[in-house]
């Protein structure tokens, strides 16, 4: 086991990642529309939202992620945040968030439990910029996975954070900062791509020398 495996807890990733906000530049919770995504792939980035979900046990919070069908035409395979793009009906990134995770899932999250934003990042082929938004949640919450989602993962999130490893995938080398994490529970299958670099920051923010709450 690794340092954040050792000493990390919900109320741990509640203090460090609370009121953590987009920064200047960033979507933040503005409406998708009035988001201009930076060019990415070759073209204008389209723009989508994910949910970062910590869960209880306290003493060993766990992070949702779920792995995306194969019959999807994007990211088949790939494991990722709940989450996918904006839609006319989103008031906000945030709703995006929202609305995906429910659907997603199945699990409805009240804002109140939301921590705030992280930076955006974009994806190596399918030119999308995401928004991650963090909700930490006491308690261990009953999800069921729609037909986009082939299974859900429950990680131990100090663990998982443990393992970050440059990405030396050599077709992943258009895009800098990029880096993998696994766990056993993952089946020796890799995050990589925009999930690692959402990790990464989260990764970053917990590792900072210094008292926790």
């Amino acid at each position: 086991m690794g340092l954040l495996d050792d000493t990390l807890t919900l109320d741990m990733v509640r203090s460090a990642l609370s009121g953590c906000s987009a920064r200047p530049g960033d979507p933040g919770t503005n409406g998708p529309r009035d988001y201009d995504a930076p060019a990415t792939g070759g073209g204008a980035g389209r723009r989508a939202a994910v949910m970062v979900i910590v869960h209880g046990p306290r003493e060993r919070p766990t992070v949702v992620m779920t792995v995306k069908s194969a019959y999807l035409p994007l990211h088949a395979g790939e494991i990722a945040f709940p989450g996918g793009k904006a839609e006319e009906v989103d008031e906000s990134l945030l709703h995006t968030a929202l609305r995906e995770t429910f659907e997603e899932v199945g699990l409805s999250i009240d804002s109140k439990h939301v921590m705030g934003g992280l930076s955006p990042v974009s994806t190596l082929s399918s030119g999308f910029v995401i928004a991650p938004y963090l909700a930490v949640l006491d308690g261990t919450p009953t999800l069921k996975p729609n037909s986009e989602v082939a299974e859900i993962l429950r990680i131990p999130l100090g663990a998982l954070l443990d393992s970050v490893a440059s990405d030396d995938d050599p077709e992943h080398g258009a895009m800098h900062d990029m880096y993998t994490f696994e766990h056993t529970v993952t089946g020796g299958r890799k995050v990589w791509g925009a999930s690692a670099r959402i990790l990464k920051q989260i990764h970053d923010e917990l590792a900072v020398p210094g008292p926790r709450a």
